[in-house]
């Protein structure tokens, strides 16, 4: 489902990483590894389509890639459904069947939401807003996902919650996901250090500054 060959990943326009190549299968899921620096949001943006690579390939069904970071994109003044349907709307899926996993009870009961549902978004605690954030995934029908430390600031329920959600409605519906965390998940998941991928400095001169 997803192709990467040979990709270059730049960080204002200096090479971070080089040569990556991968590929994930429906129903699969690759952890990113690696330093604090060494390139894992450049990669996900630059798998994303967020910002162009200097070389390489990315290959994954069209219109089927979607990016999220550990910014919860929660809307104050609208309530938790409110804000699910404006995301659903935003990539085109305004009415979600309701027996599909991307239905909008279904995700409300797997991000533990449901009793929430009508509350104003700017209500919510912290971490009633981060799952919030993540229930956006389950209603936008997107297949390859690339998170960015999705569970950051989540107590071990909701961790769980998301992995739950991650395995039994996404991956099982054919979907992946490529994801940057320090999180054991609890996914049989493959995982991919990005160490060996560091790109050279150029052999002009120049310092570690350069990828700061």
């Amino acid at each position: 489902m997803l192709w990467v060959t040979g990709l270059t990943c730049a960080r204002g326009g200096v090479p971070v990483l080089s040569n990556v190549s991968f590929t994930v299968s429906a129903g699969e899921v690759l952890i990113l590894r690696g330093p604090n620096g060494i390139g894992k949001t450049t990669l996900l943006r630059t798998l994303a389509g967020l910002q162009p690579s200097p070389d390489g390939a990315v290959e994954y069904p069209e219109d089927q890639g979607a990016y999220a970071s550990h910014a919860d994109g929660i809307k104050a003044a609208l309530t938790v459904t409110e804000n699910l349907a404006f995301w659903a709307d935003v990539h085109g899926v305004a009415n979600p069947r309701p027996d599909s996993n991307a239905g909008l009870e279904n995700v409300l009961s797997s991000f533990d939401l449901f009793d929430l549902r009508d509350r104003m978004g700017g209500t919510l605690s912290a971490g009633q807003k981060r799952r919030l954030g993540l229930a956006r995934l389950g209603v936008i029908e997107r297949k390859v996902l690339f998170l960015d430390e999705p569970t950051v600031s989540l107590d071990g329920f909701s961790v769980k919650l998301f992995a739950d959600w991650l395995r039994d409605q996404h991956l099982s519906h054919g979907g992946c996901a490529v994801i940057a965390t320090h999180i054991d998940l609890g996914l049989a998941a493959p995982e991919l250090d990005l160490t060996p991928f560091k790109a050279a400095l150029d052999a002009g001169g120049g310092s570690d500054e350069a990828f700061l």
